[in-house]
């Protein structure tokens, strides 16, 4: 039995079934509905996929400013370099070429000096000597005759791009000049090629280097005199910064292993990204490698020389990166289902949370001697209190096995059996305690090395002592007082004279 009834909305049809109770009857919506509802499915959607985007973007633009500066400052560059086709007196400079130099901003502008220089003088010197090449190429063809144009035109360009090609992969052309070789068989295929169809082409050649040249010069213009971002400066905030990541990752593991029972509350425990900052040493050597190939074409700027041994730096990630090999295995210790028992680890806990105190330490002062590019008078004091601190160490682990020794039983006849199960136990016990151990002195061997290598940066960049730096504040004072004394004197003597 089926009756009606009104709702507000409308009208609504229910069923009443045999055992007393009711079901409504809702209409099927329509293909028109079914469209409407998966349309605005699709724009809320879209909606807020672009809010989420456009919010990403602007948390990446508060992070780092700069980044929208370089966006700015390409903008500009295009701006100006674009009057060269806008303008009929520069437009007739430089012809239809006008566009190679829009097209050379968009291609070479990067975010570092070092790297915009980098590309600019790759894509210069490429496409100059790629230029030459092919108008002397075309030169010799077409005094060959028509017939033998077009071989020695494809034979020229065969040779030559299969040798640009193979000069890729020697690692000392790719890594400073891969991206001009790549421009030099661009150009020289499309100038040789072209060639044979344009009669003009020392006049083509000369408006696309000209073109070339006014773009790349605009670019290192731009990125060295507005706002510059030098890839020297971000290699040496990038090595200093990982040394303290790891020296908190180095205390913060030690922390957490020796208190790793409860006893500290959430709030005292060490946050993840500090415990975990080794992480970012260790994925860092590929972004070090690219920075100092960039740096290494910079100018002077700073604090930096223009033969600045940016590779030393390179070697000082390498050894960080050792180092952060054995902290990862440190955080391991932490996660491990084998954990010694805690009498055997309080024993041990103090002197190994001495050993990471004194080890952080070293790396700190080594990462303040990059950052201020000072020498540390205490650094030599630091590093022997850690070698002090390791050899405890080293004394209480020999010293552990009578810490454990079984104690003495009363029935002889099963003394044996007893003291061969304990001391299996007691090994199975104290193995976790003695690798975390084990690792602290290995550690400390390692933060030498970087200690070594810092030292070898300071003597190639010739960092200044705070002893020096002290001396050279206070020489104009010195000079005061002895042009005092000596104009005191001659005074005196003066006066003695007339009398």
């Amino acid at each position: 039995m089926a009756h009606q009834e009104k709702a507000t909305s409308g009208v609504e049809w229910r069923i009443t079934l045999g055992d007393g109770s009711s079901k409504s009857l809702v209409p099927d919506a329509g293909p028109v509905s079914r469209i409407w509802i998966g349309l605005k499915g699709l724009i809320a959607g879209l909606v807020l996929k672009v809010w989420k985007f456009l919010k990403r973007a602007g948390d990446i633009g508060v992070d780092d400013p700069r980044k929208v500066i370089h966006c700015l400052k390409v903008g500009m560059a295009l701006t100006v370099v674009s009057l060269f086709y806008y303008m009929r007196p520069l437009y007739k400079g430089v012809g239809g070429n006008a566009m190679w130099a829009i097209m050379t901003v968009v291609v070479v502008f990067e975010n570092t000096v070092g790297a915009t220089i980098c590309k600019s003088l790759n894509r210069v010197f490429g496409t100059t000597l790629a230029g030459f090449l092919a108008f002397g190429v075309h030169w010799v063809a077409s005094q060959s005759g028509q017939e033998f144009e077009p071989l020695i035109t494809g034979a020229s360009v065969f040779l030559l791009a299969s040798t640009a090609t193979f000069s890729r992969f020697i690692p000392s052309v790719k890594a400073r000049f891969d991206y001009g070789a790549m421009i030099f068989i661009l150009t020289f295929s499309l100038v040789t090629v072209s060639g044979y169809r344009v009669d003009k082409l020392f006049d083509m050649a000369h408006q696309r280097i000209s073109t070339i040249i006014i773009g790349t010069s605009l670019c290192i213009l731009v990125t060295m005199f507005i706002c510059p971002i030098w890839a020297g400066g971000e290699l040496h905030i990038l090595i200093s910064n990982n040394m303290d990541k790891l020296a908190n990752s180095l205390v913060g593991c030690v922390d957490e292993h020796f208190n790793y029972n409860g006893e500290l509350k959430d709030s005292d425990k060490q946050p993840d990204k500090k415990l975990l900052g080794y992480k970012c040493v260790l994925s860092s050597k590929a972004t070090e490698e690219s920075i100092a190939k960039f740096a290494r074409w910079e100018p002077a700027h700073g604090r930096f020389n223009f033969k600045h041994p940016w590779q030393q730096y390179l070697k000082i990630g390498a050894s960080m990166r050792s180092c952060a090999y054995c902290v990862e295995a440190l955080n391991r210790c932490i996660d491990s289902e084998n954990q010694a028992p805690e009498f055997t680890k309080k024993h041990l806990s103090n002197i190994c949370l001495k050993v990471s105190s004194n080890s952080s330490s070293v790396i700190k002062e080594v990462a303040k001697t990059i950052k201020t590019m000072k020498r540390s008078p205490s650094i030599d004091s630091l590093v022997e209190e850690m070698r002090s601190a390791v050899q405890d160490l080293q004394n209480e682990l020999n010293f552990l096995p009578k810490v454990l020794s079984p104690p003495e039983v009363l029935h002889p006849e099963s003394k044996e059996t007893e003291e061969t199960t304990s001391s299996t136990t007691h090994l199975l016990e104290v193995i976790p305690v003695v690798t975390f151990a084990s690792l602290m002195i290995e550690i400390s061997s390692r933060i030498q090395a970087i200690v070594e290598t810092v030292e070898e940066l300071a003597e190639l960049a010739e960092f200044k002592g705070e002893v020096q730096e002290k001396a050279k504040q206070n020489q104009p004072n010195t000079n005061r007082i002895v042009a005092s004394q000596l104009n005191d004197d001659q005074q005196t003597m003066k006066a003695l004279e007339r009398v």
